[in-house]
């Protein structure tokens, strides 16, 4: 008997999902509406903040818990904030990565592993190339179909800080997810756009949106100016 638990998601807050709405569309995560387009229910254990170590420490343990568990699909979307800090370690990333696709291939009957988007973060991020080759190699090693995000961007789908998605971004990404999935012979049963009812906020709403992303958007170009200066300073002193 197929007793199968549907998908089954790890990483970071992009696939923990929430925040704010967006014309009426509620934040939910990616993989979330992934399932929703399958049809299946979901387990996700994704975490705020979470690097590919947190992953193996804390969510692959929170899985094994669910003992005699399998799942239809495990998604794996992790290493923006790897990439992001200052002191990546490449081999490091690539060897949890890989062990976080390891577990989910033993579970699932098919695993999707995410690439990152290449205009990630302010100031942008300096490792995405080298976290891409990791998940790229790992995927293919593993079998696991790649979700890519790596041309993944636009005013409407990503917030002013370049990392997270908005509403419209969360399903932008469960729509190629779904692409992907389709084309590995997955029974796509709805399209997550089509489950969306955005409200018209009409030129007002939709100007103060505008201002607000243009504000938020120079606050966080002024740091990260501000943090690529004080670093120039201290590499020349």
């Amino acid at each position: 008997m197929d007793c199968r638990l549907g998908v089954l998601a790890l990483g970071d807050s992009i696939t923990n999902g929430g925040g704010e709405l967006q014309y009426g569309v509620a934040l939910q995560s990616w993989a979330l509406w992934t399932a929703r387009g399958l049809g299946l229910p979901y387990t996700g254990v994704a975490g705020d903040g979470a690097r590919a170590a947190d992953v193996v420490a804390h969510q692959l343990p929170a899985v094994r818990a669910q003992a005699g568990g399998s799942w239809d699909l495990g998604c794996l979307y992790v290493g923006v904030n790897d990439v992001r800090a200052l002191g990546f370690d490449e081999a490091a990333f690539a060897r949890d990565h890989r062990a976080a696709l390891d577990f989910l291939a033993e579970r699932c009957e098919r695993v999707l592993a995410v690439t990152i988007p290449l205009d990630l973060g302010r100031p942008p991020a300096g490792y995405v190339a080298e976290g891409n080759a990791a998940i790229e190699r790992n995927a293919r090693e593993t079998g696991a179909l790649v979700l890519d995000l790596r041309d993944f961007g636009a005013r409407n789908l990503v917030m002013a800080d370049h990392v997270h998605p908005t509403a419209f971004g969360q399903v932008a990404i469960a729509e190629r997810a779904l692409a992907t999935l389709e084309a590995a012979g997955m029974t796509v049963r709805a399209r997550p756009s089509e489950l969306v009812a955005p409200s018209d906020p009409g030129r007002l709403r939709r100007l103060q949106g505008d201002l607000t992303y243009a504000y938020r958007h120079a606050k966080v170009s002024a740091r990260a100016a501000a943090l690529v200066a004080r670093t120039r300073v201290r590499a020349s002193g």
